[in-house]
């Protein structure tokens, strides 16, 4: 007797849900989902939409995140751009996007290597993650389109680097200058 129970209970909720909406649907979902909502979490209202507030990660914590097993297990010893996979036509690359987090949330379905990651901080003191994106040949900054990273995050990255250069975190290439000694013979 409990089988025919439940197929009418079923049979019930697919009529209502065939009735509504699905934009009526996700609003009683959304309201239901506030009404199990924890009352100590803090959130904060934006016009209509309800945000929790992100975490902030500082600099101490994405360097012990960058010694950790956590941050070997999932990059190795590779650099942190080096698994990301930008899909676009054609044979050569487009300009990376503008940004992937816009109004606090990430924005896209594939965020770059630095904004995907909440523990990779970009400041002039975290060596480690400023050092996978200089060129090891050339000692120059690598560009956006080798390493996917969106252009907010490139600017960045590239003040950073620039920072830990000249405070003295990084070790910066002088250009090689080649003199022509016989102007200084007597």
């Amino acid at each position: 007797m409990a089988a025919p129970l439940n197929l009418m209970k079923w049979s019930h909720a697919t009529r209502i849900f065939a009735n509504k909406s699905c934009l009526a649907l996700c609003r009683s979902f959304t309201l239901t989902q506030k009404h199990h909502q924890d009352e100590s979490t803090p959130v904060e209202d934006k016009g209509n939409v309800q945000v929790k507030p992100k975490k902030v990660i500082d600099v101490g914590t994405s360097i012990r995140y960058m010694n950790s097993d956590a941050y070997i297990q999932g990059y190795g010893d590779k650099p942190v751009w080096f698994h990301y996979r930008r899909n676009f036509k054609g044979q050569y690359p487009p300009q990376t996007r503008e940004k992937c987090i816009r109004a606090g949330e990430i924005a896209t379905a594939s965020p770059c290597p630095i904004c995907r990651d909440e523990y990779l901080v970009l400041d002039a003191t975290n060596t480690k993650l400023l050092e996978q994106f200089i060129s090891p040949y050339s000692g120059e900054i690598l560009e956006s389109k080798k390493t996917g990273l969106c252009q907010e995050k490139h600017k960045k990255l590239t003040v950073e680097i620039m920072k830990a250069w000249d405070e003295g975190n990084l070790e910066a290439n002088v250009p090689f200058r080649s003199y022509d000694y016989e102007d200084y013979k007597n």
